[in-house]
């Protein structure tokens, strides 16, 4: 995979203006997911025993979907910039966990947001009934935003959290994960770690 670095002379921390959200369906996908997720929640937020600990996974990421932000160059893949997990539970409960977004990203607005509809509304699309999510207390608002529910605060891993309930109605089903969505860059707020 080329580097942005590698193919212009644009600075390192150049931010992209065209993205694809998507199911990961590739094994660097996957990879740089996890690295996003192990910089965000452990080295940047100190959740998990922080830089030093064993990492964010666990036994969930064996039978969760991984949903990926990808930022395109010249409309090419070059990186994962944003990443969401999703697995059913049973009997149409989903679950969303992991939501992040890297910081030069952030100020972008849109990538937190296209994340959480994807997931939601794939799940939709293969039984969800309920989706559900422990949702970090500083994102709360805009999971509001986006038709979720707060239904009752709660501490995991020391930090504030609210369980949160996808209102469905707001999401129609995507049967088409894999292809996902392409979204242009546009600044705002929001969209941090989950």
């Amino acid at each position: 995979m080329l580097r942005i670095e590698e193919v212009c002379e644009l600075p390192r921390d150049a931010v992209p203006a065209s993205f694809r959200v998507k199911w990961a369906d590739a094994g660097w996908e996957i990879a740089q997911a996890r690295r996003l997720r192990r910089q965000v929640f452990c080295v940047e937020q100190g959740l998990f025993g922080g830089a030093a600990g064993a990492g964010d996974r666990d036994a969930v990421d064996a039978g969760a979907q991984t949903l990926v932000a990808v930022s395109e160059l010249g409309g090419m893949p070059d990186r994962v910039v944003g990443t969401v997990r999703i697995h059913a539970d049973h009997d149409g409960l989903w679950w969303g966990s992991r939501l992040a977004v890297e910081p030069a990203c952030r100020p972008l607005g849109g990538l937190g947001a296209a994340l959480i509809r994807l997931a939601v509304c794939s799940a939709h699309a293969r039984g969800a009934r309920l989706f559900l999510a422990h949702v970090q207390a500083p994102n709360r608002p805009l999971f509001e935003k986006l038709h979720w529910q707060a239904l009752r605060p709660l501490q995991l891993h020391g930090t504030a959290h609210w369980l949160m309930q996808a209102d469905l109605a707001h999401y129609p089903p995507c049967h088409d994960p894999i292809s996902g969505w392409a979204l242009r860059a546009a600044r705002s707020s929001g969209g941090g770690g989950r």
